[in-house]
């Protein structure tokens, strides 16, 4: 079960104004808007396929880098 933390600002009629939230929640909700906004500005962009993707990061040596960096982060087990 999810306990939820934000805390509610009301007026006097009981109408709720405002939210708090935990500063971790509301800068994860800011990288997610972030990051929605970078995709509404690449939609028109066309698509690469995931193949040519790969290429291009070996090329770069991102590739590598990136799946040392996501076995690091994986949880042990």
């Amino acid at each position: 079960m999810t306990v939820s933390r934000e805390k509610f600002i009301v007026d006097e009629k009981g109408k709720k104004t405002a939210v708090i939230l935990p500063l971790r929640r509301y800068r994860k909700m800011l990288e997610d808007l972030h990051d929605l906004a970078v995709v509404a500005e690449r939609r028109s962009e066309e698509s690469i396929p995931l193949e040519e993707m790969k290429r291009r990061l070996e090329k770069d040596a991102l590739l590598s880098s990136i799946s040392r960096l996501s076995r690091l982060s994986r949880p042990l087990r």
